[in-house]
Parts: C-alpha cells; sequence; structure tokens
C-alpha cells in the first residue's frame, strides 16, 4: 500500500474517498499581489484601459476560476461553492503601485475550499494582466498565498 494519500494499491493517482467525512462550513481567503506602473494606474483611473474596468472583468474571471477548480487542479473534488467575493486595494509603492487581489469562498460540504481561494485570486490576477497588458506588460504577478482557512478536521489557518 502506497504511503501517499493520493495514491492507490497500485501506485497510480486516485482521488481521496471523502464520503465518510461530514459536512461543515468552510471559508477560505487567498491573496495574489500584482505589481503595476504609474502609467497603468493612471489609465485605470481615468478609464483608458480599452477592454474595459479590469478589477470587474477579473473578479467574474475569478470567479468561474473559483467553480471550474476541480476541472483544472487534478485531486480537487467538484464543491458545491456557497459563496465567491473579492476586494482589490492598490498600494503606492516607491515605484508604481501593488494591487492586491483578495478572494474569500465560502461552502458547506466535505473538504475545503482553499484550492478554489487560490485559484480564484490567480485567475483574477491572470484576467487583470490581460486586460491592462497593452498599456504595459511588465507587470508582475506575485505572492499568490492562502491568507486564512476555516472549517474541517484541521481547523482554522491564519498567515501570520
Amino acid at each position: 500500500m502506497s504511503e501517499f494519500t493520493h495514491w492507490n494499491t497500485d501506485g497510480r493517482p486516485k482521488m481521496v474517498d471523502i464520503s465518510d467525512k461530514d459536512n461543515s462550513k468552510r471559508t477560505a481567503v487567498a491573496q495574489s499581489i500584482i505589481t503595476l506602473s504609474d502609467e497603468v494606474y493612471q489609465a485605470i483611473e481615468q478609464g483608458g484601459i480599452k477592454k474595459g474596468d479590469p478589477t470587474q472583468v477579473a473578479q467574474i474571471a475569478g470567479i468561474i476560476g473559483a467553480k471550474k477548480t476541480s476541472d483544472i487542479i487534478p485531486m480537487c473534488h467538484p464543491i458545491m461553492l456557497q459563496g465567491t467575493d473579492f476586494t482589490f486595494a492598490y498600494h503606492k509603492m516607491d515605484e508604481g503601485y501593488e494591487l492586491h487581489i483578495q478572494a474569500t469562498v465560502k461552502c458547506s460540504g466535505k473538504t475545503g475550499v482553499e484550492m478554489e481561494a487560490l485559484t480564484a485570486v490567480s485567475i483574477a490576477a491572470l484576467t487583470f494582466y490581460d486586460m491592462c497588458k497593452a498599456v504595459d506588460k511588465g507587470m508582475v504577478i506575485k505572492e499568490t498565498c492562502l491568507i486564512e482557512k476555516t472549517g474541517g478536521k484541521s481547523g482554522t489557518f491564519t498567515r501570520k
């Protein structure tokens, strides 16, 4: 028998059986940070992004990403999400800006929503980049991480 949880007795990948687990209320908050130039920030503030408002489109894409996580992450279970929301906050830096994108994902189920929250902010960040790349291709997507999770057997995690 394999010592790995996601491998069967033949040493092949499997999706873990969660049928005996209890349902619990679960939440996850993830964040991704994008660095952007003053030029990109000014274009956004002045409505000069030709594709439209990048945060609105990024939020919709992020919601779709959260819903599609099990389609693109092989060992993730399909989850009936019950809420996905975003915040976008610009922070002025010495040079340019950082955009902090946070997603909060919620469900009541047998497995957590950490991967859905991480996928949501990743897709939102990629979409933001796509929306703004005509102004500046030098943006950097960085520091994508889990901020907090609640529920389930492992309990609460909060990033320090």
